[in-house]
């Protein structure tokens, strides 16, 4: 079993940066393209590592500081989040509040570095960001307290395991939209837009370069394997008692996650602004009523 462990944490620093790609080819086949190559983001990732970074002589150590805070979040994410019936590396009891305010001082660092540059442009997208998160984050936290509630247990690895086969498309649904919302994902935001008045999470990074905004990027690409394996967890039936066949239904249900993601941006449009706080308001709403029915 520790094996295993350690072979999820390592594929998710090997492979993470795959997801993008698959989600981006997903879209060029619905969109009737070739599309860039899966392993487009390696590529990418290579020539920004061999550039030199460029400071604004207006910025401090906040913005340089900043994508390394992304990149060490991601890290300690993917350590904390089980996939399939494998556990994570790092488990203890409460750890599912670590893994959402972990997130919280990563974006808290994003948002600073984009003050830092004291352009009124990422100061919008930081206004947008903050405005998105102050409702996601009580949707995400609510959501993992009543599947604490409902398992019984306060560790991410019990919780899921724990939880009854009947809850788990419910759960999975609502970890889902908390996924697209926390990674800029369509209909929420549109990682790929340059548009003024559609960018939120884009915007801010405009100013870095070189190595620091590898670190953002590959840092990103953490994250979203760490909420695709949370919620992957969900989808992955109980009483598959080998670990290694838990871990390949983990990477199974990883992909299936990945490629519903490519399928939504492929058919929906992203959201008008003004109703993507509607949204998440509904989402947590709707975590709201979950813990309160569960506790009663």
């Amino acid at each position: 079993m520790r094996f295993t462990i350690f072979f999820h944490v390592i594929a998710a620093f090997i492979l993470s940066p795959m997801i993008p790609g698959i989600i981006n080819k997903v879209k060029a086949f619905f969109a009737g393209r070739k599309g860039k190559p899966v392993l487009q983001m390696y590529y990418d990732l290579a020539k920004l590592v061999q550039k030199g970074a460029v400071y604004s002589r207006t910025t401090t150590w906040i913005f340089q500081i900043s994508p390394l805070v992304t990149a060490a979040v991601g890290i300690i994410g993917v350590m904390l989040v089980p996939l399939g019936n494998t556990p994570g590396l790092l488990a203890f009891s409460g750890d599912y509040i670590l893994l959402v305010y972990l997130f919280g001082v990563s974006r808290f660092f994003t948002v600073l570095a984009a003050l830092d540059t004291g352009s009124p442009f990422e100061g919008m997208g930081a206004s947008r960001e903050v405005q998105f998160a102050l409702l996601a984050e009580p949707a995400l936290l609510l959501g993992l307290c009543a599947l604490s509630a409902l398992s019984g247990e306060t560790s991410m690895n019990t919780m899921v395991i724990s939880l009854q086969a009947g809850t788990r498309p419910v759960l999975a649904c609502a970890i889902f939209i908390v996924l697209l919302a926390e990674n800029a994902r369509i209909p929420f935001d549109d990682p790929t837009t340059h548009l003024e008045l559609t960018m939120v999470h884009e915007v801010m990074i405009l100013d870095h370069s070189g190595p620091d905004l590898a670190l953002i990027e590959y840092g990103s690409a953490l994250k979203l394997w760490a909420y695709g394996s949370l919620t992957a967890s969900l989808i992955v039936p109980q009483g598959i008692l080998s670990p290694w066949a838990s871990l390949g239904a983990g990477f199974v249900a990883l992909l299936f996650v990945t490629v519903t993601v490519g399928v939504i941006e492929s058919i929906m449009a992203r959201l008008r602004l003004i109703r993507i706080p509607q949204l998440l308001v509904g989402a947590t709403i709707l975590s709201l009523i979950s813990l309160i029915l569960i506790i009663r």
